[in-house]
């Protein structure tokens, strides 16, 4: 059947209709957006550097026990546990959020220790049921003594746990590892830093509140990229120091090699911040194929997990590697910019700040978590030292106590018969009842003795820190200097001043600095020519092993210049060469003349602070020993430690590196250099013994020959030096003695300079006469050098050191040295 329709009336819908200003509703919407973007996504802290999602990463890794000494855990169930209690906003969020910690060549000191691909510049990472995580030494700073009231906690999204505010932070983590964001109507960008070198800042801004952005520039002359790379001029950082804003330009680091027997190459190893390898090569390919790039041959990646970045850039035969270079700056992201945006949070809002700003702001957070964690310290502390005063009563009448306890009816009468015998209170009453009957042994009140001592001890320690802010700044420092030296890792970066001066307040105070001036700006390089010219030009190896080439033909003379300018060798070639140079253990190295850094000859003198060291150029740790023309008819002479003597015929090879002396085991060069038949060969012994002798009384030999004996040497002595001298007349001898026992370079006691002319010539295989005798406790030579006027001395920084007159005594003992010589030229 069907079901009668009614007949009544519906019954009327009561509906509220409000009318509102769309206007006013999209404002409001849109800010509280807004403000959630901003304080809840975006923007890191100032205090700790972090965004609330990498808190609570890092906060919820702690909780889950995920620290350096226990096994990694997959990714997924860390996303999942941040997702469920602290983050409710989707797991890739999370899983990119985690990603970035872990990534050490996104930030400068990661946070999180990642098993698996992590991904690389070029490419993303691998999903989180694929990669494992836990957290990194650095971290455990970040969160330590969370269970100590150091910050405040709040509620997290649906107010069934808790997650802290802030983290302790025991380093300026903003500065440190950077932050990038975008907002609603503001970004940050803040690229990382060396940690020692912010710790260092932030320990000179406790000792002087008053500090200028200048005076912190000392210890934070610029960033420090996770990748190293080179960063060209320093006005941008300035800038962004003082202000809070500005951009600065970053370059790869590059050297320019011989890839093959016949062909340059640019071999790129550190790239700009964020910027990958196939992200290069791809723009190179593009400009070569446009024709807006000349002279590459090739490109070729050969980076790899055990030799890490490595790109090779072959040049075209007859092109300037320099010219080429120089347009791969402008063309490509070799040479990159990075805008500094430094906004972060303080106290809830958004601020642009300098360096001096975010210092600040780090140093009052650790001033305020370490003042917090000494009052809940003390509050532990002078708590077990109630209970500990509590239970020495006890054990002091044990017997008493004892009886009270066993005549109660039920623990609340004995704790009430307790607290009025022995005057406690009830929590050590109580305490006193739960106590084990172990513990009533006369050790046990040995132990609870002293560690009443102890508690009273530290809590007047932590009395002291309380009351006195300089106890507690020492403190601060003290932490700040101890995560410092365990987390700290040398400069990366290398700045350059593109001015060609070094900025006011941008000097370190000791150790290599990071800071070199770039005589000629990227701008004034860009008229080089691609082909090279064939010009004259002077080899020189320094006497600290550094290489250059000197423009003109004419030989270098020594001219009124510091003692840290002299040269141990040179050789007149020209730019398009080739040049060999002889390290320690028997080989000549091939080297391209225009690989070497150019320098200008002037009437004054010649400084080699900018030659490059040996070792970078030949790829090797044995150190320079002479040079020679690898095409050049010139007959060679050389000396070992053991006193072997050789010339050799010159010979024409076609090969990068080869042998010219076959050499002992144990054996090395200690001297070389071009010697004609009317020449004079002299060699120095560690005992101080000298021999001259006539080069023609060697006989030339071919390369792989062994030489032949030159001076007879003790058990245990070693020459220290071989020199060829052609004009005997116009030569000196200089020696340093030292004690008996010092190390090499050490221990430096006496310094003779003594003509050459003074010792006699002596026949081969000889045992040479005395060049110094040795004073009370001298036993060896700790150095010599045999050339002609004037002779020049340094110490191992550079510094001159002013030799004494010259002493016609053949064998008399030297005068006290002023300051230690490294070395003579």
């Amino acid at each position: 059947m069907r079901k009668k329709e009614s007949t009544l009336p519906p019954e009327p819908v009561h509906e509220t209709i409000s009318e509102i200003d769309v206007s006013e509703e999209m404002r409001g919407s849109y800010l509280e957006y807004a403000y959630s973007v901003i304080y809840a996504r975006a923007l890191p802290d100032a205090r700790d550097g972090l965004k609330p999602v990498q808190r609570r990463i890092l906060y919820q890794m702690d909780q889950m026990g995920l620290r350096p000494d226990r096994g990694h855990v997959k990714s997924q169930r860390v996303v999942g546990e941040v997702m469920g209690k602290l983050h409710p906003h989707g797991d890739s969020a999370i899983y990119d959020a985690l990603v970035r910690l872990a990534q050490p060549f996104n930030l400068r000191v990661p946070l999180v220790d990642g098993h698996g691909n992590f991904g690389s510049l070029d490419d993303g990472p691998a999903a989180p049921r694929y990669t494992e995580a836990r957290l990194g030494p650095a971290a455990m700073d970040m969160v330590a003594d969370l269970d100590q009231d150091v910050v405040d906690f709040v509620p997290n999204y649906d107010n069934q746990f808790t997650q802290p505010d802030v983290l302790p932070a025991g380093f300026p983590n903003l500065l440190v590892n950077g932050a990038s964001g975008i907002a609603v109507g503001m970004a940050t960008n803040i690229p990382p830093h060396n940690l020692a070198e912010t710790a260092a800042a932030a320990i000179h801004l406790l000792d002087h509140p008053e500090a200028t952005t200048a005076d912190l520039m000392r210890y934070v002359p610029g960033p420090d990229l996770p990748e190293g790379g080179v960063i060209i001029g320093l006005d941008g950082i300035r800038e962004a120091y003082e202000t809070g804003r500005g951009a600065f330009r970053t370059r790869a680091k590059v050297s320019i090699e011989r890839v093959t027997a016949r062909k340059q190459g640019i071999v790129v190893t550190e790239l700009p911040y964020m910027v990958g390898p196939e992200r290069v090569i791809e723009k190179i390919k593009e400009n070569v194929q446009a024709g807006r790039l000349k002279g590459i041959s090739a490109v070729q990646n050969l980076t790899d997990r055990h030799h890490g970045l490595r790109l090779v850039i072959e040049v075209k035969n007859g092109f300037n590697p320099e010219a080429v270079l120089q347009q791969l700056y402008r063309r490509t992201p070799l040479e990159d910019s990075f805008s500094v945006n430094a906004v972060a949070l303080v106290h809830g809002r958004p601020q642009t700040m300098g360096l001096r700003d975010m210092l600040r702001v780090f140093v009052d957070h650790r001033l305020d978590v370490t003042t917090r964690r000494s009052r809940f310290r003390l509050g532990q502390a002078a708590d077990r030292l109630h209970l500990v005063e509590g239970l020495l009563t006890a054990i002091l009448d044990i017997d008493d106590v004892i009886a009270i306890i066993r005549s109660s009816d039920d623990a609340d009468e004995a704790r009430s018969r307790l607290m009025l015998a022995f005057d406690l209170d009830e929590t050590q009453a109580t305490y006193i009842l739960e106590l084990r009957l172990r513990r009533l042994t006369r050790l046990s009140r040995l132990e609870l003795e002293s560690e009443r001592d102890d508690l009273r001890s530290r809590i007047d320690e932590l009395e002291q820190i309380l009351a006195d802010e300089a106890r507690l700044r020492d403190l601060v420092k003290a932490e700040l200097r101890d995560v410092a030296a365990r987390l700290g890792t040398p400069r990366r970066t290398l700045l350059l001043a593109a001015t060609g001066s070094a900025p006011e307040g941008a000097a370190l105070d000791s150790g290599p600095h990071p800071l070199l001036s770039l005589p000629a700006a990227s701008g004034a390089a860009k008229g080089l020519d691609l082909e090279i010219a064939d010009d004259p030009c002077v080899v020189v190896l320094s006497a600290s092993g550094g290489l250059a080439r000197v423009q003109g033909g004419e030989p270098l003379e020594p001219g009124p210049r510091a003692a840290s300018d002299g040269w141990r060798m040179q050789l007149a070639t020209t730019a398009r060469s080739q040049v060999a140079v002889v390290t320690a253990d028997g080989l000549a190295h091939r080297l391209e003349v225009v690989d070497l850094p150019a320098l200008p000859r002037f009437e004054t003198g010649l400084s080699l602070e900018a030659a490059t060291p040996a070792p970078l150029l030949l790829h090797t740790d044995e150190p320079p020993v002479g040079l020679l023309d690898p095409a050049g008819d010139a007959v060679i002479a050389m000396g070992t430690a053991r006193g072997v003597v050789k010339r050799l015929r010159p010979e024409t090879l076609r090969r990068d590196a080869w042998e010219i002396i076959s050499l002992e085991d144990g054996d090395r060069l200690v001297g070389l250099g071009d010697c004609p038949d009317d020449a004079e060969l002299v060699f120095v012994t560690s005992d101080a013994h000298l021999l001259r002798m006539p080069a023609s009384a060697v006989r030339p030999q071919g390369r792989t020959a062994g030489g032949m004996a030159g001076i007879r040497t003790a058990d245990g002595v070693d020459a220290i030096g071989f020199w060829v001298v052609a004009d005997p007349g116009e030569s000196v001898v200089a020696t340093v003695a030292a004690v008996a026992g010092a190390l090499p370079g050490t221990g430096q006691t006496s310094v003779k300079v003594t003509p050459l002319a003074e010792y006699p010539v002596k026949g081969r295989a000889g045992q040479g006469v005395r060049v110094q005798r040795f004073l009370r406790g001298e036993d060896r030579l700790d150095i010599a050098w045999v050339g002609p006027r004037p002779v020049r001395a340094a110490s191992a920084d550079g510094a001159p050191v002013e030799p004494p007159a010259e002493d016609d005594r053949r064998d008399g003992s030297g005068q006290p040295i002023a300051a230690p010589i490294a070395s003579f030229g």
